[in-house]
């Protein structure tokens, strides 16, 4: 079993037209609805991998309800605590014409403190026997914010292997409690960092500080640029196969859920990571995100590459 923790859940609709017009009334061709939310899109794609995930989280309201309705007809395994706030939705407008993707985003609400305390014991309860513990996104407000810093040290207790896909005073309360892996994009690395990082001797910089500050592996994805991972020995370059993206919002979420799988199976960091590669890019060849076929994700696998570069030392960029 996979554990996939994440307390922002959200229903997810993609609308796509034909062209997007700003100030103007826009007619969508298509309109699929699906469950997403990051650790709900790590949790779906394990799934389609054969694995045993365990989604964790918090729902409210009837959109909680449609949430825990998609992932039950899925055949995703979930448990949720119920809270009082109506769960959130996510909006994708897909623009045909330009191949643009826009992204609305509904913030999270507060999480009560009782659903909190009961969040943290669901989560105690499922370690023991777990493989692996992913934590994903945003923590809710309401949540203490070194939640992941704590699940990070009760794994270690249970000998449970941790991944962080986090940002901000999330990651860096995270990295504290030494996790196997975490997973931010540059972006979120910049933020995290509180300042940029503008090229791939800036990224391996900061690399090396997510290392140094208590991570055991480091993997850095870039959209359709080249991710980097290193785990202290060695760095490799990740290159994802080029497709004709439908949707890549989720792409990085597939990634995670992939390398995860080949880690605990026993692959090295630069080939879980050409297995994330591939599954990214088959999360672009659906509308929803988080939704990958196996069968894309294997036949694209073969075009994903993972370049082992100079070995992993002091002051190399």
């Amino acid at each position: 079993m996979i554990l996939c923790i994440g307390t922002t859940p959200a229903a997810q609709r993609t609308m796509v037209f034909r062209r997007l017009e700003r100030e103007a009334v826009n007619r969508a061709i298509l309109t699929v609805d699906g469950a997403a939310g990051k650790a709900v899109n790590v949790g779906k794609v394990l799934h389609v991998l054969g694995e045993q995930p365990l989604v964790l989280g918090f729902l409210g309201g009837l959109r909680g309800e449609e949430v825990r309705g998609i992932l039950a007809r899925e055949g995703v395994p979930a448990e949720f605590v119920p809270v009082q706030n109506t769960t959130r939705q996510c909006i994708t407008l897909v623009d045909e014409t330009t191949g643009e993707v826009t992204e609305l985003v509904e913030e999270g609400r507060p999480v009560e403190p009782e659903a909190a305390v009961q969040f943290r014991a669901l989560i105690q309860n499922r370690l023991p026997g777990a493989r692996a513990v992913v934590m994903s996104g945003t923590i809710a407000s309401g949540v203490a914010p070194g939640l992941y810093a704590e699940v990070i040290r009760l794994a270690h207790q249970e000998g449970v292997f941790s991944v962080v896909d986090a940002q901000g005073t999330a990651l860096q309360l995270a990295l504290e409690a030494q996790p196997g892996l975490v997973k931010p994009n540059r972006k979120e690395l910049e933020t995290t960092l509180q300042r940029p990082v503008p090229d791939d001797a800036a990224l391996h910089a900061a690399m090396r500080e997510l290392l140094a500050r208590g991570s055991e592996r480091v993997v850095v994805t870039a959209g359709q640029a080249p991710a980097w991972a290193a785990d202290g020995r060695h760095w490799w370059r990740i290159t994802a196969p080029i497709v004709p993206a439908l949707n890549p919002i989720g792409s990085g979420d597939a990634f995670t859920a992939a390398v995860v799988a080949r880690l605990v199976a026993g692959d090295d960091l630069g080939e879980a990571c050409r297995w994330g590669a591939a599954a990214g890019a088959a999360n672009a060849l659906t509308h929803l995100s988080g939704e990958v076929r196996r069968v894309d994700v294997e036949r694209l696998l073969p075009l994903a590459t993972a370049e082992r570069t100079a070995p992993f030392v002091k002051g190399f960029c």
